[in-house]
């Protein structure tokens, strides 16, 4: 497992989507995350250190935890299937380890708030960079045949107009 923080958040410029970068903490190795509206207004407001005047769904379950004497000892985004993303949020209560699934999303949001390490599994992290480098080398092919396939008349027609 690699511990990684959460760099920041941003959006798609293609779909305007959130995205939660996490960064890992010991090599330049990213992995960025496409998110909830919701869940990314929530990291923003605990990473930007907002009160809220009633606690929102992140901070109840926070409450909760503590009221049971449950500790969360870390997070994991453990696996990449079909696009999505699964995580567990680890957790020790009367001495007793338990991993509960989660979106990423909200086990982030439990990490910010619980100031529990974030980790990714390594094989997550290569699935991650294979599918990047997968993706880019399409967009080159792509873009390698449209140039060798383009001749001078095609210029010539759009000038025209």
């Amino acid at each position: 497992m690699i511990e990684v923080y959460v760099q920041g958040i941003t959006l798609d410029p293609i779909t305007n989507m959130p995205i939660v970068v996490l960064k890992s903490k010991t090599s330049n190795d990213v992995l960025p995350i496409w998110i909830g509206v919701f869940e990314a207004n929530a990291m923003a407001m605990e990473l930007e250190c907002v009160e809220r005047p009633r606690p929102m769904t992140h901070d109840l379950i926070k409450t909760l935890l503590s009221s049971l004497g449950a500790q969360v000892d870390y997070i994991v985004i453990h696996s990449l299937k079909e696009n999505t993303y699964f995580a567990d949020i680890v957790l020790t209560v009367d001495g007793n380890q338990l991993k509960i699934d989660a979106r990423p999303s909200d086990a982030i949001n439990i990490a910010l708030r619980t100031k529990s390490p974030i980790f990714v599994e390594e094989e997550v992290l290569k699935s991650a960079e294979k599918k990047e480098e997968e993706t880019t080398k399409i967009d080159e092919d792509d873009i390698k045949e449209w140039l060798e396939s383009i001749k001078p008349e095609d210029f010539e027609k759009k000038m025209e107009h």
